[in-house]
């Protein structure tokens, strides 16, 4: 999946942690930025994957990316960018 040529203006870094925590955090930072900011989220969770959409769909913001990505060791994670409704 290509990116669009966007700038966060917000990056978590929740490499290792599980759920709830990357959701948890997520969440705090889009409470925190204004309207139309977008955040960028790396998380090594599967549950991401499915948690991460459902809150961008419940709570009314965009789902720019969303990816599964090999790190330097060959590990997945996924990489996320998501728009504050």
């Amino acid at each position: 999946m290509s990116e669009p040529l966007v700038t966060p203006t917000i990056q978590l870094n929740t490499r290792g942690l599980r759920c709830p925590e990357p959701v948890m955090m997520l969440h705090q930072a889009i409470r925190k930025s204004k309207s139309g900011d977008v955040v960028e989220v790396f998380a090594t969770d599967n549950s991401t994957s499915w948690d991460i959409p459902k809150f961008c769909m419940h709570l009314g913001h965009e789902l720019l990316v969303q990816e599964e990505v090999l790190d330097e060791a060959g590990n997945k994670e996924f990489h996320y960018l998501v728009k504050k409704g």
